[in-house]
């Protein structure tokens, strides 16, 4: 398909219904292309993760959008070092099922999107906040939510990076010492996504059935693998 210039161009992407959305989403740590998200995609993704609900309207989030190479190493070198911490107290069996599993993919992405949390915003009666303080949390994790899923419907890959120190982030994001950093979102085209999430196919975790998480009037405890 060429354009009006002569040049190439890409069809448009078929719409993507949210089923679909959910059902594709992975975490993504190896597959990033190594292209950089273009702003106009990452303006709708972060649009629509600013349009999720929050508790009495505080809209608690804020998005740190890190592209700087020096940044970019200095993080994947700071989760490398907790990635090693981290297997260093696992038992030999578990030791060896961690190996090939990847925690980060800051540099491959070339785009990282931190999420924040501000529980201060809204003020100290936030509408609906008042006997379940962490539903400010619950908000920002939910713009997060809809952040993955506009990433997938656009053909991205979303890795959460969570082997990091909240003072580190901060530190080196001059975030404020009121605000936490909740997330370090790895946002990049991809070569494709996984059929089966990562952990599950390095034999991690597996997947629980939906009926061993329905439970009917009662909570029903289950014996589960720890």
């Amino acid at each position: 398909m060429s354009g009006p210039s002569g040049t190439a161009t890409v069809p448009p992407r078929p719409p993507m219904d949210v089923y679909e959305a959910i059902a594709r989403r992975r975490d993504v740590r190896t597959e990033f292309s190594g292209a950089v998200v273009d702003d106009a995609t990452l303006h709708r993704v972060l649009a629509a993760a600013h349009r999720a609900p929050s508790v009495g309207l505080s809209q608690p989030w804020d998005f740190v959008v890190v592209r700087d190479p020096a940044t970019l190493d200095a993080v994947a070198a700071h989760v490398a070092e907790e990635r090693a911490a981290y297997a260093a107290e696992l038992p030999p069996e578990r030791a060896e099922r961690f190996a090939p599993v990847a925690v980060e993919g800051v540099r491959a992405a070339r785009t990282g999107v931190v999420v924040t949390h501000d529980q201060s915003r809204g003020g100290p009666q936030v509408l609906g906040r008042r006997t379940v303080p962490d539903t400010g949390l619950y908000s920002t994790c939910l713009a997060i939510q809809n952040l993955w899923l506009a990433a997938t419907a656009e053909g991205l890959g979303v890795g959460w990076v969570s082997f990091f120190r909240e003072d580190v982030l901060r530190g080196l994001l001059a975030v404020p010492d009121h605000v936490r950093p909740v997330a370090w979102l790895c946002v990049g085209p991809v070569t494709g996504l996984a059929e089966v999430p990562d952990l599950e196919r390095h034999g991690w975790r597996r997947r629980r059935p939906l009926a061993a998480a329905v439970h009917h009037e009662r909570f029903t405890p289950t014996h589960e693998e720890a």
